[in-house]
């Protein structure tokens, strides 16, 4: 996850010189310690700088700052939602289970309350202490402190979109029917929008009550308190991640195509930094104007606000969740297989209007009120102006594509002895055209979906298809794995939730269930093969002979033609 700066448990009593020169020797970001926790959502931490996450054995796990563990509770299923923390230290959480737990801070179970399908959103805190949770049953819900159900409303399409709670009492939250709806406190509709494809993206508020989200039709969007269009903006691949809004005035937002936007509010283009890997992750922005965001690749950047890399991380495991600062600037991030990384001694969240995904450390989800600032402007006022525990890294040279100009030489540097050799200019090459890109990706499904069609089996009477090959042949996300589902969104489609079968320790999904997908027909034939498809063009062909597979014997689940 995160790194120190070469700092370990011991060298903390030293001055800030021998800090520096322990940093300078280390050479780069140090991890102060990474532990495999099994982590599978993102972190909450509590003001105390104690953590609360969900872990692959379906728990909530609670730890001290260090990651040692001090107790967990049992949930019916894993879960991804971020944990919310109370004012009170009590601790809201959401699981697959379709259950919504409240537990005091001793980890006791004070109320659960049964919903309508799996919690993938995070829920919200509203300022009087009743919250806001959506499901994947395509349901809104508002629960009070004790646990009752006040009201709901029916978006009639799954939720995976967190909802974001405005300084009105306007809840708004993106489905994956493309439908961006805003409610009032009494859940009653304000206005919807419609996006040209699912937004799984959660919105961001900035200080005028403005809106910013990400669709899956690769566009970022920016509409008005009332949900009229203020602007929208193009990338070349669909938009998962969730914006923020940072105190500088940038809304900043990856998308798939491996880029990290910043726009003004204005929805002007800012800056562009290519990554180099997709990004689903939301970026999160520190006091200094520092932005932090994890790629898919297995990076972990740090950028300045002008959009240039200062340092990165490359533990090569795909980072999906966002970085977590703690209120003395301790830095969390989760990797693939569940392991939970540190650094110490760096700056804490930002206080602007939309800083991180979820807006504080403990995941309220909304915007805060003028008391709340001013305390959590207190709360991060020393890690904010205390000297940084150095991060030794030479700032790479690529700047953001706005031509932000290189750091110049300090006075401490000596100048050259000799003039460096001059060197022809190396032309980089071209970005891709949005035409290749998707040539490459219609390439990478046609391959997946040979390797499914070659690993295809036959249970109890059904074809089954490896999940993983499925996945790419659709270009598809998977927002959600569980023991028995898995949750896809296909480019282009509402996300769909398949049953998952373990075959020889791999995940198998049934072929049958693809008619699910909403807009597509599917055929089967004996010399074609399966095809899903839609009115304009073919979604996927796997040239599967079912003679062999069902080994000539007819089934009610395929009519060969």
């Amino acid at each position: 996850m995160l790194a120190t700066h070469g700092i370990v448990p011991g060298c903390l009593c030293r001055s800030h010189y021998a800090r520096r020169q322990y940093a300078r020797r280390a050479g780069r970001p140090q991890i102060a310690w990474t532990k495999d926790l099994k982590i599978i959502g993102s972190v909450s931490i509590a003001p105390s700088g104690d953590l609360y996450f969900i872990g692959a054995d379906a728990k909530l796990h609670h730890t001290d700052s260090r990651g040692v563990e001090k107790w967990t509770f049992a949930l019916g299923d894993i879960g991804r939602s971020q944990p919310v923390i109370l004012p009170s230290g009590n601790i809201l959480v959401g699981s697959y289970d379709d259950t919504l737990y409240l537990l005091d801070p001793a980890g006791k179970l004070v109320w659960k309350t049964k919903l309508d399908g799996d919690i993938f959103a995070s829920p919200g805190l509203r300022s009087d202490g009743s919250m806001i949770v959506a499901t994947a049953g395509g349901t809104v819900y508002a629960i009070s402190e004790q646990g009752q159900i006040v009201w709901t409303y029916k978006a009639n399409a799954p939720i995976f979109s967190s909802p974001a709670l405005g300084s009105d009492g306007g809840i708004t939250f993106g489905s994956q029917s493309g439908r961006v709806t805003s409610l009032d406190s009494s859940g009653k509709q304000r206005w919807a929008f419609q996006a040209g494809s699912s937004v799984f993206s959660s919105p961001a508020i900035d200080s005028k009550g403005n809106l910013y989200f990400g669709s899956a039709d690769r566009k970022v969007y920016s509409l008005t308190p009332a949900g009229a269009l203020r602007w929208s903006a193009e990338t070349r691949l669909f938009v998962n991640a969730s914006p923020i809004v940072t105190a500088t005035g940038l809304v900043v937002v990856a998308s798939y195509d491996g880029n990290l936007y910043a726009f003004n509010l204005d929805g002007s283009t800012a800056w562009t930094f290519k990554l180099g890997s997709a990004a689903a992750a939301p970026a999160i922005e520190l006091s200094d104007g520092t932005l932090l965001l994890g790629d898919l690749g297995g990076t972990l950047h740090a950028l300045n606000s002008s959009g240039t890399e200062v340092w990165k991380l490359q533990p090569n495991l795909k980072i999906d969740t966002g970085v977590e600062v703690s209120d003395v600037g301790t830095l969390y991030f989760a990797t693939q297989g569940g392991k939970l990384s540190a650094i110490l001694g760096q700056r804490p969240q930002a206080v602007g209007p939309w800083s991180s995904y979820r807006v504080t450390p403990s995941s309220w989800g909304r915007t805060l009120t003028p008391a709340e600032v001013a305390v959590r402007t207190q709360a991060t006022q020393v890690a904010a102006t205390r000297p940084l525990i150095p991060v030794a890294v030479t700032p790479t040279t690529t700047p953001a594509t706005t031509g932000t100009k290189p750091a110049q030489p300090t006075a401490a540097q000596p100048p050259a002895t000799q003039p460096p050799a001059t060197k022809p200019p190396v032309t980089p090459p071209p970005a891709p055209t949005p035409e290749q890109l998707a040539a490459e990706a219609a390439a990478r499904a046609a391959a997946a979906a040979q390797q499914a069609t070659q690993a295809a089996r036959v249970q109890d009477g059904q074809i089954f298809i490896p999940l993983a090959s499925l996945t790419t042949a659709l270009q598809a996300t998977v927002l959600v794995r569980g023991p028995l589902t898995a949750t896809l969104a296909p480019n282009g489609f509402p996300a769909i939730t398949l049953t998952v079968r373990m075959l020889d320790g791999q995940p198998y999904v049934p072929l049958a269930s693809l008619t699910l997908l909403n807009g597509t027909k599917s055929r089967y034939s004996a010399s074609g093969g399966y095809q899903l498809y839609t009115k304009d063009r073919t979604v996927l062909r796997l040239p599967l002979d079912f003679g062999i597979l069902l080994k000539f014997q007819p089934t009610t689940e395929y009519s060969l033609n």
